[in-house]
């Protein structure tokens, strides 16, 4: 088990927006099928390419990075792992070796293939290379594309059509408690309703061997927003309102990315002035904090946070005992596991504003916000 690539991964992939227009075609008929919907669903390329990921020695030796409990990774490794010395897996494992990073191109262009009748590989029309540049990291290549005939003889060596056809019913209990607990929806119209920012879709891409490796991908083509986030299962803990709770956090901070970005860029100035002194907002000597290496960054990860605790104090005011966990959770996990040592003094800042301001947009808190910042 390696700790530091959990970190690592944890802070690149909760903050990744691609953007690269040109990259999806949003076209009349996608917008007519898309729009106003929130899908949620278990991809088959993209759990071949995490079963192919999980498989590798670098997989295999990071239970923080991958999902290792449970009986469907034991199903998993009871029909992939004999495969794990083929060339494609040990081309992967050497790529993971590089930069972690390349995991996440690997799935968020998952999107841009499927699979035919045939077990061939066809090109998405409407997601072409959707992720191509993250942490400065740059690709040249879909590497779907690139890997495409490898891909296919494992899959077809492996069987995992047949595979994937026996866990039918196991993805389908997937996606239907996520639909029941996760409150997507919910998050999505309040988000709408906060922001000026709206959003048309989401794709919600869902498996059981994701566990630190959520990512949100935010796309705008064709006067078209879309989001597309992968996670996690939900985690049924208590009654209903503690589980919609306890896994709403990890959607949630996704999702809003695509919010709070656009007013961020719009107060980019103030950002970098108010948050020029770095050591006074993170940790620079914990690990993954180097992900965030300007003051935008940072001010995204505090305002991402931060608003899911207004979200959480409105969405769950009638249960006070519940407010004050999320609260004391959140804080906890940004001060302590990732080095964002303000959130607590950040969090009841944003949470005074909000409340002598409630006839606002969450966009229009930014300047009294940044004062408060640059005053620290």
């Amino acid at each position: 088990m390696n700790k530091i690539f959990s970190i690592l991964f944890l802070v690149i992939f909760t903050t990744s927006i691609f953007a690269q227009t040109e990259k999806v075609n949003f076209n009349k008929k996608f917008k007519k099928e898309y729009d106003g919907k929130c899908i949620v669903e278990v991809n088959k390329t993209k759990e071949l390419l995490i079963i192919m990921l999980a498989i590798t020695d670098y997989g295999l030796g990071n239970d923080d990075m991958f999902e290792q409990r449970g009986d469907y990774y034991q199903r998993v490794l009871e029909q992939f792992k004999p495969f794990k010395n083929e060339p494609i897996i040990k081309k992967m494992d050497s790529l993971m070796n590089i930069t972690p990073i390349n995991y996440v191109f690997f799935i968020a262009n998952s999107v841009s293939y499927n699979f035919n009748k045939k077990g061939k590989l066809i090109p998405d029309k409407y997601f072409i290379f959707p992720g191509n540049s993250l942490a400065g990291v740059k690709i040249s290549e879909n590497p779907i594309k690139t890997y495409k005939t490898e891909i296919e003889d494992f899959a077809k060596k492996t069987n995992f059509e047949q595979f994937f056809k026996n866990e039918n019913d196991f993805y389908n209990s997937l996606t239907n408690d996520y639909k029941k607990y996760a409150n997507i929806e919910g998050q999505w119209k309040w988000l709408d309703s906060n922001f000026n920012t709206k959003m048309n879709a989401y794709i919600v891409s869902i498996s059981a061997l994701i566990y630190g490796l959520n990512f949100n991908a935010g796309f705008e083509e064709n006067n078209f927003k879309m989001a597309y986030l992968s996670l996690p299962p939900v985690e049924i803990k208590g009654n209903e309102i503690e589980t919609t709770s306890i896994n709403s956090r990890a959607s949630f901070t996704e999702i809003d990315h695509n919010f709070v970005a656009f007013p961020s860029e719009k107060y980019e100035k103030e950002i970098n002035s108010a948050l020029k002194d770095r050591e006074k907002w993170v940790n620079t000597k914990m690990e993954g904090t180097q992900y965030y290496p300007t003051a935008l960054n940072v001010f995204n990860e505090y305002i991402t946070f931060g608003v899911f605790v207004l979200y959480a104090e409105e969405m769950y005011k009638k249960d006070p005992k519940l407010v004050e966990y999320i609260n004391n959770d959140v804080v906890n996990t940004m001060v302590n596991s990732r080095g964002f040592i303000k959130m607590k003094e950040f969090n009841e800042e944003l949470k005074r504003l909000r409340k002598e301001n409630m006839d606002k947009k969450i966009d229009n808190l930014y300047p009294e916000l940044l004062k408060w910042c640059a005053g620290q």
